[in-house]
């Protein structure tokens, strides 16, 4: 073995540990914010620690083992132009494009309030292209719903139970609505979209609000807590932005300061320079 990269979940931490004893370099990739606990329990014995974020430097005991690579997107992020993405999307008119989507298994408390995000959009005639992922824990419920009230008949507004081209309707999108997890954010960086995040709160070391942070900082992103996220307030969130292009330019600019698109290579090079 020429050296051990980890990743910074629990199962890491013995190879890591014991690569270190052996002296065989050793380096692991904290996607987070800040380092988690299997991270922080490896610090010191790490040769290199690889991370997200410039702004996670100072979070870390020696600064001068920190490099910063970015977390890697899938390569079909970047295929389309945005154009070509929202012709793919069969958008044929100017209206922008809200994506939104709380993980998986969908996130039932939220997607409550997003039953009232879009009855908000019928009231009034749909201002913008609506694609959201309600989860498998979710879907039925809400298509149940929406049928009774028959917003499933309402032009520009698609909610499925999986946004299986995701990458697709990322490149297209004007704004996203979402939670704060690793890859998302990266996604979100790499592509330079705004977004209205909403982190989750039942996530160890409170660690989305942490990433979810700083991309407020930087300009990109709205951040809006759970408990004040209604579909009301993500509504008005989400028509302030898209009804200003000069703000949404702004918000693109803040993710753009953070984006690493080249994040594969620069973990690659970072690796083959301490092998050397």
């Amino acid at each position: 073995i020429e050296e051990y990269i980890g990743t910074g979940g629990y199962a890491s931490f013995p190879a890591l540990r014991e690569g270190a004893r052996l002296s065989i370099p050793t380096m692991v990739h904290e996607s987070n914010a800040v380092p988690g606990l299997t991270t922080r329990m490896v610090e010191k014995y790490m040769d290199r620690i690889m991370v997200s974020f410039e702004d996670s430097r100072s979070s870390y005991h020696d600064p001068n083992k920190v490099v910063v690579t970015g977390t890697p997107v899938r390569g079909d992020f970047f295929t389309l132009t945005r154009a070509q993405a929202r012709e793919k999307l069969g958008l044929t008119d100017e209206r922008p494009l809200v994506a939104s989507f709380w993980g998986s298994l969908g996130a039932r408390f939220m997607n409550e309030h997003m039953l009232d995000f879009f009855r908000l959009e019928a009231r009034d005639g749909m201002p913008f292209h609506h694609i959201h992922a309600a989860g498998k824990g979710s879907w039925d419920t809400m298509r149940q719903t929406l049928e009774a009230e028959q917003l499933t008949k309402t032009p520009g507004l698609d909610v499925r139970e999986y946004i299986y081209d995701m990458a697709d309707v990322m490149r297209a999108a004007d704004l996203v609505i979402c939670r704060a997890g690793a890859s998302t954010v990266s996604e979100l960086t790499a592509l330079a979209v705004p977004a209205v995040i909403v982190p989750s709160p039942y996530v160890t070391n409170n660690h989305q609000e942490k990433n979810a942070r700083i991309l407020e900082k930087h300009g990109g992103a709205r951040v809006i807590l759970e408990k004040d996220a209604t579909g009301e307030a993500l509504y008005r969130a989400a028509g302030e932005i898209l009804r200003s292009p000069e703000l949404r330019r702004s918000m693109s600019a803040g993710m753009a300061e953070l984006g690493i698109p080249d994040a594969t290579e620069r973990i690659y090079r970072t690796v083959m320079a301490l092998r050397k």
